[in-house]
């Protein structure tokens, strides 16, 4: 068990502190962000630091650390915190829910974040730093790089990889041996049975809304029904 500083306040930490405190060995005891963001000295109970001087009121032979942020930025926010932590001498820990299903043969690297629901086949390897939202499945022999974000009810087939720093959204289908380039967003429900350029964007276009509002369309469908 080790006792756990998480960096951030807003919605993940949160979300990082449940999962810590419920379902992991380790015991958060604090939170920190960068001096310029500190607003308030507690948050959820636990006292708030500013990560300039964390080292010092935790140090790093004693307290282990969790970068709790999200994919702003294409995740370079979370991926700059993740080094500067490194640098200060850290090491960082994973979550890995126990809900989630794989062989245990799994790659994991530091700082990731893995929910539950996910179903992982035999030979994958994670990279450092990535979050694996809720409700995904990933077959085998997938390599997901440093720093990626996967959303949730994804479906990754077998030899696919995820270049670093990319964004996978919710409902993505990622066919047998794609290769996802680096910096690249793949917007929600995409279909991606080709290759990606680095930093190449899939957006699917979304559904039209209906030349009918509710009450209009409910009267047609009622029509319909008797004529039938």
């Amino acid at each position: 068990m080790a006792k756990l500083v998480l960096f951030g306040t807003q919605k993940m930490a949160q979300i990082a502190h449940f999962h810590f405190t419920h379902d992991s060995p380790h015991e958060v005891v604090a939170f920190t962000v960068d001096r310029s963001h500190l607003s308030e000295e507690r948050f959820l109970g636990l006292p708030v630091v500013p990560f300039e001087d964390v080292q010092d009121v935790y140090p790093p032979g004693e307290y282990k650390l969790f970068i709790a942020v999200g994919y702003t930025k294409l995740n370079s926010t979370r991926a700059d915190r993740y080094i500067q932590a490194k640098a200060k001498g850290y090491k960082l820990v994973s979550y890995l829910c126990s809900r989630a299903s794989h062989w245990g043969d799994t790659k994991i690297g530091e700082n990731c974040f893995i929910l539950e629901n996910q179903v992982i086949q035999p030979f994958v390897s994670i990279g450092d730093n990535v979050v694996l939202w809720s409700g995904n499945h990933f077959g085998h022999d997938v390599v997901i790089g440093d720093h990626v974000w996967v959303s949730s009810h994804v479906v990754v087939s077998g030899d696919v990889e995820i270049g670093e720093r990319s964004f996978i959204g919710v409902n993505v289908t990622i066919g047998d041996g794609v290769k996802i380039g680096r910096e690249c967003i793949i917007g929600a429900g995409a279909l991606m049975m080709t290759d990606a350029e680095d930093r190449e964007v899939y957006v699917p276009r979304s559904t039209e809304k209906y030349r009918l509002d509710s009450h209009r369309f409910e009267m047609m469908m009622e029509m319909a029904r008797r004529q039938k």
